[in-house]
């Protein structure tokens, strides 16, 4: 009898270890968003919680950048269940250079903790791949689906 209240007591230890077990560590940036955008215009919407980088990336609309051969396309707003979602792109010589959410969910600490870390992931895997074939972020699957949808937008905008 002694065995088995040692056991039942000893798998319900190794099972409350187990389910408090944090898989990654919060960074010390987390509690604030990455930065959207280079651009003074940027700032936080108090109104929907989202991060923007000013009205003309909204638009939709593309503009050229400082060198003749480089484009910058928005993609249309992508909505998630926690925001919109809206990526900026810029392609040179047929190939994505760069790319960027200029909006994404920013409602909470939490969803300032996971674009921590998934909106750089997702730029990097746009840049990589030049598609909008990229991986979803574990943890921000809205967010990457969101991010994903808008991205084709921009290149379809780009004629890619």
């Amino acid at each position: 009898m002694r065995r088995v209240i040692f056991a039942i007591v000893t798998t319900a230890s190794a099972v409350v270890f187990l389910l408090s077990f944090k898989t990654h560590s919060t960074p010390a940036a987390a509690t604030s968003p990455p930065s959207a955008s280079a651009s003074p215009t940027a700032g936080a919407s108090a109104a929907t919680g989202t991060t923007s980088a000013g009205a003309s990336a909204t638009s939709g609309t593309s503009s050229s950048s400082a060198s003749s051969s480089a484009k910058t396309y928005t993609g249309d707003e992508a909505q998630t269940i926690y925001g919109p979602v809206q990526v900026k792109i810029t392609v040179k010589n047929g190939k994505v250079a760069g790319a960027e959410a200029i909006e994404y969910p920013n409602n909470d600490p939490r969803d300032a903790q996971i674009n921590s870390y998934a909106i750089p992931a997702l730029n990097s895997e746009a840049v990589a791949a030049s598609s909008a074939r990229i991986d979803t972020v574990s943890g921000a699957t809205y967010t990457s689906q969101g991010y994903t949808s808008s991205l084709q937008s921009a290149l379809d905008k780009a004629g890619r």
